[in-house]
């Protein structure tokens, strides 16, 4: 689904309106935010007037929208899209490419990969892909979703010990995202996951009121215990760049990292998605 396909066919004032009410801003909260009229905004919002370039970049910045979005406000202006995307093949983007394959094999032994906006694999490191033993081959045909091979039984899912925590856990992460973004897709993507079987008491699991989450994962016999971070890399200029994230995951405990570092060294074969 093309998102900015969808959203150039509403007048801009619509899509600006349907921003300022999803961040929960008056339209003299965001005026003054931005530094114009309200009586401009007004207008803009019910299409008596057209906003500049500029002005949409400056309401977009305070409303912090993603830059895909930001995209679409101007196409539905009638202007040219202000950020590039492309893909991370694209030898523009070799240096960003060697950087975060650089940064995947830093981290063997832990499990490491890049993920875009919609949770699609991008790359990964080979301890990712030692886990994968067992999964259905179906949820490794590119595009691999990681958040589906997480929860869907015929992948991770019967092997994490504490899939209910887990699954509360990623599911508001994608809650939090679709509040920043307020993307169809990843609306869809969620209905999928709830979808899905869950344990019994799942969604009563406060993922709010814990520090952090570990991922309890049962391999060969060895329970691995492993607790997420994520790095994301900004720009300012570049949505496919922007949309990258980074998810390492380092061990929760001693065993875990011993386990991990003597499947390293053992060279057992890996998985191939």
């Amino acid at each position: 689904m093309n998102v900015q396909t969808i959203d150039a066919d509403r007048p801009v004032g619509d899509l600006l309106r349907e921003w300022r009410r999803h961040r929960r801003l008056s339209q003299l909260e965001l005026a003054t935010g931005a530094e114009l009229s309200t009586r401009h905004l007004s207008f803009v919002e019910s299409g008596r007037a057209l906003p500049s370039r500029d002005m949409i970049l400056r309401l977009a910045e305070y409303l912090d929208v993603p830059l895909r979005e930001r995209n679409a406000l101007l196409v539905a202006a009638g202007f040219a899209p202000a950020f590039r995307q492309r893909t991370l093949d694209d030898p523009a983007l070799a240096a960003a490419r060697a950087t975060i394959d650089l940064l995947l094999k830093g981290l063997e032994p832990y499990p490491a990969l890049a993920v875009d906006r919609y949770w699609q694999l991008v790359a990964s490191n080979q301890a990712t892909l030692r886990l994968l033993g067992g999964v259905a081959p179906m949820l490794l045909e590119p595009p691999i979703n990681v958040l589906r091979l997480s929860l869907h039984p015929a992948g991770l899912a019967p092997r994490i010990r504490n899939l209910g925590q887990w699954r509360a856990h990623l599911l508001h992460r994608l809650r939090q995202q679709i509040d920043a973004s307020n993307d169809p897709v990843l609306i869809a993507l969620l209905r999928e996951l709830q979808a899905m079987p869950a344990p019994e008491g799942a969604g009563e699991v406060d993922v709010q009121t814990s520090i952090a989450v570990p991922m309890q994962l049962e391999l060969d016999g060895q329970l691995l215990s492993m607790l997420s971070t994520t790095t994301v890399f900004g720009t300012p200029v570049d949505i496919t760049l922007a949309e990258l994230a980074l998810e390492a995951f380092v061990p929760a405990d001693a065993p875990t990292a011993e386990c991990l570092r003597r499947m390293s060294e053992s060279h057992e074969p890996a998985v191939s998605p």
